[in-house]
């Protein structure tokens, strides 16, 4: 009975995560009309690092952690070498995909159901983690080939309307944007394990740095677009990244594997429904089936076996 609750709560936390992280899309495909997509992502990373800072200082200051004696009678300091490290090697190809994710959406017609199908181009990630897994453990599991193919489907119907002429390079740019959440999921399962909230303050906090760097090189923001676009911002840099982040953690604790992987991989149900409610996207018929298609192939990855690297998300 208790195990039963205990996992009913994680359910429910992962529910919440997966909502703020679908609904996320929306406030991307609102700011992308105002700000660019460094733009964007820098302000966005900047209230991420912050938000997470000001968390592990109280974590540091009332758990009592990481800021004590060591055994040679010196302070520990709050960000370990290590920890910089990881969050250095983890906030590269996070800002690269963050990035592509942004311009892609950017780039989609206004007539286009942008966050549904930003959706769940970004969720074939998952596809290629369990590829990669596969050809690295070289344990076969049939159910990978039948995802890959159903995956194959589904992204044709979604994204292949008119002939190969109607694939929009905004799915391009999200398809690549995939490819870098699978090497920032890989590089997370090697090195961001520790000290996640630390390592994740440093990631972000590196994502902010570099979009800046392309912010001042390649667009020219004005104050006012920053804040006609401050909303989105603010729920993509606290909501998504910050609360939705520390949810996830939580929600692990509790919930059974498969049940948080399924759960999890919602963000692309709620990114097509929100931006269904909230931006009037309409999907047509043939792009429905293959957004079915597409979270089929992502469950069918994910239930026979969970990888450690499959469980992390990035939004």
């Amino acid at each position: 009975m208790i195990e039963n609750m205990r996992n009913l709560k994680g359910t429910m936390i992962l529910l919440v995560t997966a909502l703020i992280w679908g609904t996320a899309f929306v406030a991307q495909t609102a700011a992308s009309g105002s700000v660019g997509a460094f733009t964007f992502n820098a302000s966005r990373g900047v209230l991420a690092s912050v938000f997470l800072f000001c968390a592990v200082l109280i974590r540091a200051r009332f758990g009592h952690k990481n800021t004590g004696e060591d055994g040679t009678g010196r302070k520990q300091p709050l960000f370990s070498r290590r920890t910089i490290l990881s969050g250095i090697l983890c906030g590269i190809p996070l800002c690269i995909a963050s990035n592509l994710q942004q311009f892609g959406i950017g780039l989609y017609p206004s007539d286009t159901a942008a966050s549904g199908r930003a959706g769940f181009l970004t969720a074939t990630y998952v596809i290629m983690v369990a590829v990669y897994t596969l050809a690295r453990t070289r344990r076969f599991r049939p159910v990978i080939p039948i995802a890959v193919v159903v995956c194959m489907a589904g992204m044709y119907l979604l994204c292949v309307s008119d002939g190969f002429s109607g694939i929009y390079t905004g799915d391009i740019l999200i398809l690549l944007c995939a490819i870098g959440f699978t090497i920032y999921i890989l590089l997370v399962d090697s090195y961001g394990t520790v000290e996640t909230v630390k390592v994740s303050c440093v990631q972000f906090s590196v994502v902010a740095i570099l979009s800046l760097i392309g912010m001042f090189l390649f667009e020219h923001p004005s104050w006012n677009s920053i804040v006609s676009a401050a909303f989105p911002i603010i729920y993509a840099g606290i909501f998504s990244s910050g609360i939705a982040y520390t949810l996830q953690m939580v929600g692990q604790k509790y919930a059974e594997p498969v049940v948080a992987t399924i759960v999890m991989s919602l963000e692309a149900v709620f990114a097509a429904l929100s931006g269904w409610l909230i931006l009037h996207e309409k999907l047509k018929g043939r792009e429905l089936i293959g957004c079915v298609l597409v979270f089929a192939a992502v469950i069918l990855a994910q239930l026979p076996e969970r990888r450690a690297a499959g469980n992390n998300r990035a939004r």
